[in-house]
């Protein structure tokens, strides 16, 4: 039996996506790149994020903005595709700051745009720099930064929520402040791991309501880590990778 044919828009949604990409993704980047400040750099990039989507027709839907607190916080979301950095950057605040591998930083333009929007670069293989990078945001997190961060380190080609690592939550228990868990649903569907080739779609980036260690201690960063991935893993659509997987040892 022949197939039908795949709709039209199937077939050129890529080309507008990749388009939208090259005239006016890469010259915005540029843009932000060069301007002065990190606040508006930072002010720049959420609006540009915005357009990029827009523009590639990719409608974005943001709600639970009234859980961020007034305060410093970190917010931890899922990590499926290439497309969640993006969508945090024209989701969230521009007072967002964003904890990245440190990998990226060799990424030719993303790194050096990384780093101009005051990015937080952490190590995920050397356990003497990673408990170096853990002290630096504890301090970060006193002095009042509110970072974003892919608690699972980084995303696989099949569905499914992976074990988070516990660094985030311990900084921020040491630190006295909540973590917000987000929720990003679509963003795979429209862009799956082992293709470039972007396909239709929506995408939403939900942030549910903070939440605060019960105290300051290992075991309650623990604890912490644990309800924010439930509360993520509660809404994501995914299904729980970290049943099928062996824990990560930083955990």
């Amino acid at each position: 039996m022949r197939q039908s044919p795949k709709p039209l828009y199937s077939l050129v949604f890529p080309l507008r996506v990749w388009a939208t990409f090259l005239l006016f993704g890469v010259p915005a980047t540029l843009y932000v790149i060069v301007l002065p400040g990190r606040k508006r750099r930072r002010r720049a990039a959420r609006r540009a994020g915005r357009i990029l989507f827009m523009l590639a027709g990719i409608p974005l839907r943001v709600t639970g903005l009234e859980n961020l607190p007034a305060g410093a916080c970190f917010l931890a979301s899922n990590h499926a595709t290439y497309l969640d950095g993006p969508l945090l950057t024209a989701a969230l605040p521009p007072r967002f700051g964003f904890v990245i591998k440190r990998e990226a930083m060799g990424t030719p333009l993303v790194g050096w745009l990384l780093r101009r929007l005051g990015s937080e670069f952490v190590e995920r293989f050397d356990t003497k720099t990673a408990l170096n990078d853990a002290t630096r945001l504890i301090q970060l997190a006193r002095d009042g930064a509110s970072l974003g961060v892919f608690p699972e380190g980084t995303f696989r080609n099949e569905p499914g929520l992976r074990a988070f690592h516990l660094g985030t939550f311990l900084a921020a228990t040491r630190a006295g402040i909540p973590v917000v868990p987000v929720v990003i649903r679509g963003a795979r569907a429209i862009l799956p791991g082992e293709t470039l080739r972007p396909r239709p779609g929506r995408v939403e980036v939900a942030l549910l309501p903070p939440i605060m260690a019960g105290g300051k201690r290992g075991d309650d960063a623990r604890a912490l880590r644990d309800a924010v991935r439930a509360n993520i893993l509660m809404h994501c659509g995914e299904p729980d990778h970290e049943r099928a997987a062996p824990q990560h040892p930083e955990n």
